[in-house]
């Protein structure tokens, strides 16, 4: 039996065979070597594809090793010309550290009340007040509807403010951080060391705020702050408030259990 092949070598999984033929249709197969050895020595064989009415055809391999593909007439009249190449597969799923992988985002026992505060929160939430309106109140609706208590309303950082005071007097009351970092909040004057510092214990390198990047680039923050860059964050240009929310609730929720 006469047959175009292409010994396509090792190939992983996902990634796209495209036959292009030229003349009457013809039959289209993807062989793993076992197979293309039984095939071509005319024993059973087991193959992926099929006849091909059209051109091109693209199929995907459907494990990874050693590949062959093939064009042949059997069963049909005419003749035909094929070519072969593989194309990229799909790429990866872009796939985000989850916040569990910083164990040391949430407190596991709910902090005795600090100060004159009697109320203890689920979440405080640092920001500056340029972004209540757009971001903040939104996020701290959507973690109130997750039955989360929440601290931000009366936190508006101002020129002059210590940071690291304001912020160590929340955390103080409060099971989990957030620092909404947007061109806003730098533009307040703190350093990138005075951020990177809050939100890293200095002693142990522990992360301990979630930072929420809002309308700022990977580009952008690596130039303020290379390593407050590397930190675990979330971005509201590729989630919504409601999915941080809800990905926040799901992991001090899952704390209590």
């Amino acid at each position: 039996m006469q047959f175009i092949h292409s010994d396509l070598g090792h190939r992983t999984r996902g990634e796209l065979v495209q036959f292009t033929l030229s003349g009457n249709s013809a039959n289209c197969r993807l062989l793993d070597s076992s197979n293309f050895n039984s095939y071509r020595n005319g024993r059973q064989h087991r193959f992926f594809g099929g006849r091909a009415t059209k051109s091109p055809v693209t199929l995907a391999i459907p494990s990874s090793g050693h590949w062959y593909a093939v064009v042949d007439m059997q069963g049909l009249a005419g003749h035909v010309k094929a070519s072969f190449r593989v194309l990229p597969g799909q790429l990866p799923e872009i796939r985000e550290a989850p916040l569990s992988s910083a164990p040391s985002l949430i407190r596991r026992d709910a902090p005795p009340p600090v100060g004159q505060s009697t109320q203890v929160y689920d979440v405080f939430i640092s920001h500056a007040s340029e972004d209540k309106d757009e971001v903040v109140r939104p996020l701290a609706t959507a973690l109130q509807s997750e039955g989360l208590r929440v601290w931000y309303d009366e936190f508006e950082l101002r020129i002059g403010d210590s940071l690291r005071r304001k912020i160590d007097q929340g955390l103080a009351n409060s099971r989990f951080g957030l620092v909404v970092l947007s061109p806003s909040f730098i533009a307040k004057g703190w350093t990138n060391y005075e951020l990177d510092g809050i939100v890293t214990k200095a002693d142990t390198g522990e992360q301990i705020l979630l930072p929420i990047w809002h309308k700022l680039s990977k580009q952008e923050v690596i130039a303020f702050s290379p390593s407050l860059a590397d930190r675990l964050a979330r971005n509201t240009a590729l989630h919504t408030v409601e999915e941080i929310a809800a990905e926040i609730a799901e992991l001090i929720n899952g704390s209590d259990t």
